[in-house]
């Protein structure tokens, strides 16, 4: 038994719910065999927490069955890069790879999909972020719980409020009164969320999650312009009415060369909370249809439950992914495949090499 064999036989064990194996990730970054055993270390371009168990099964049952009962020490990391964004954009001190959420049309659950997505990225292990981008009406804060709370200020920065002790969270409904409307014109609603974003402290965030709002106006040009997006979700119900406008925002960032990740279908089906019964009330694989057009994957189907109403009025993320872990599994799936996809972008060096100014 040598550091060789024991990678030659780790490589082929494959990553749960992908196409992928230890040896296409280069997952494996160390082998040590020792007196007490093999000791191993992992490291992912991706947050992997939901799959440990089955990983180290796996690892575990190839070595036994090759060398026998082998005392097995396994230590996994997650190393998520910063991936290529629009070329010429200023990038964001601690911010590795934003996300826009985008649906063309309000009233879609996009805000709803925002929250749940950055909790299940969380749960997997990585350090997420979310910007509230509807500056006109703001609902993060009461769909992550932290609508009391305000940013703290410091060196000039503003801290992101922490929801549920580990997603990072700014918004302008921490900053402004929420019974009051916000009456600004395009270019302060623009200047409002590039400070919300640039002028944040942001902790070693591995993806920022932007919440944007419906349309294709002030806000999502800024998006483009001025802000580094690694790519795009788009949101959208199944019927007609909706794909019309979903279609809208993705011309938008194929216009302005953002990549889109792929589609989400909210309010597939509704189940009813008394007997369960599901119908497709809004019609039938809308959602499919759009990510079959658009030749990327459709990362889930949520259904329209009372229990995922009820957990964003009252701020319950944590509660609805311990309670409703059939809901919880289905975002998960989505933020999977949504973390596989940036992993398979180009990555951003820009930051290794150092300024220079011609004078």
């Amino acid at each position: 038994m040598n550091t060789q064999s024991i990678t030659e036989l780790l490589n082929p064990i494959s990553i749960p719910d992908s196409t992928r194996t230890l040896g296409t990730e280069k997952a494996i970054d160390s082998v040590r065999c020792a007196e007490d055993g093999v000791h191993l270390s992992l490291v992912f371009p991706y947050p992997v927490a939901h799959l440990i168990d089955q990983i180290q099964q796996q690892i575990d049952a190839a070595i036994t069955a090759q060398f026998g009962n082998t005392p097995l020490f396994i230590d996994v990391q997650v190393n998520v890069a910063q991936h290529k964004v629009q070329p010429g954009v200023q990038t964001i001190a601690g911010v590795k790879n934003i996300i826009a959420v985008a649906s063309g049309k309000g009233g879609v659950g996009k805000s709803t999909t925002s929250a749940n997505l950055a909790m299940a990225l969380s749960r997997m292990g990585a350090r997420v972020g979310v910007l509230d981008a509807d500056i006109y009406g703001p609902s993060q804060p009461t769909m992550l719980g932290v609508a009391v709370h305000e940013p703290r200020q410091q060196d000039g920065k503003l801290i992101p409020v922490m929801a549920a002790g580990e997603i990072q969270v700014m918004s302008v409904g921490f900053l402004v009164d929420t019974d009051q409307a916000v009456i600004w014109r395009g270019p302060m609603v623009s200047q409002a969320l590039q400070q919300l974003l640039f002028q944040s402290q942001w902790d070693d965030v591995d993806y920022l999650i932007i919440d944007l709002p419906p349309g294709t106006g002030d806000i999502q040009l800024t998006l483009a312009q001025k802000i580094p997006v690694t790519g795009a979700i788009v949101v959208t119900t199944p019927q007609d009415i909706a794909l019309i406008d979903a279609r809208k925002a993705v011309n938008m960032f194929q216009k302005v060369n953002i990549p889109i990740f792929g589609v989400l279908e909210n309010m597939s089906i509704h189940i009813c909370s008394e007997c369960g019964h599901s119908e497709a009330i809004f019609g039938q694989d809308g959602g499919q249809h759009l990510a079959d057009k658009l030749g990327v994957p459709l990362l889930g189907q949520l259904p329209l439950t009372l229990g995922v109403r009820q957990a964003m009025d009252k701020g319950h993320v944590s509660e609805l992914f311990n309670q409703q872990p059939a809901i919880a599994h289905l975002y998960q799936q989505a933020a999977w495949q949504l973390v596989q996809a940036i992993s398979d972008t180009g990555k951003d060096f820009s930051r290794r090499f150092p300024k220079i100014v011609v004078e």
